[in-house]
């Protein structure tokens, strides 16, 4: 599969991306948080074409590596430097930085979003994000970013890929 954009990896963080940036807290302290089943598909989507992907988290959450194994996405959480953590994820699965698409959404995702060759973000990020970010996605945080990654940026027809293996 050919895309678009000459990239190797994508990187997503997970709160106000993959989700829409609330917690809900029962009575017992548990947190919760709401996701979106479209990026199941986009996540299904985006391996079959052999990028490299994976959600990097400051949230300590168990909740991130849970999402995580469900879409069978590595997961790096408690992350307090994303660029680091990207570098070092680009050394180790030798990826180039140029060849990067971070996608995040507030301001301690800045850092990340400028060392990859490309970042985007969802419609409801912070101010400076949505000013800096190389694509501004139609779909807001935890509606399904993945999915839109996917089909819109990289092109990837789904019902063509879904046809293809359901034959």
């Amino acid at each position: 599969m050919t895309l678009p954009l000459h990239i190797q990896a994508i990187i997503f963080d997970f709160d106000g991306v993959l989700t829409n940036d609330k917690v809900y807290i029962d009575q017992d302290g548990r947190e919760m948080v709401c996701c979106s089943r479209k990026d199941g598909i986009g996540f299904d989507l985006l391996r079959d074409t052999n990028l490299k992907i994976f959600i990097v988290s400051t949230e300590r959450n168990p909740v991130v590596t849970r999402r995580g194994e469900k879409l069978r996405i590595p997961v790096l959480q408690g992350v307090c430097d994303k660029a680091a953590t990207i570098r070092e994820l680009a050394t180790k699965h030798n990826f180039c930085l140029s060849q990067t698409l971070f996608i995040g959404n507030d301001i301690n995702d800045l850092p990340a979003m400028r060392i990859c060759g490309y970042s985007a973000c969802p419609r409801d990020s912070n101010q400076l994000i949505l000013s800096e970010a190389s694509f501004v996605l139609k779909t807001k945080g935890g509606d399904g970013v993945a999915r839109e990654i996917a089909e819109s940026i990289l092109s990837i027809d789904a019902l063509a890929l879904w046809k293809s293996k359901s034959l």
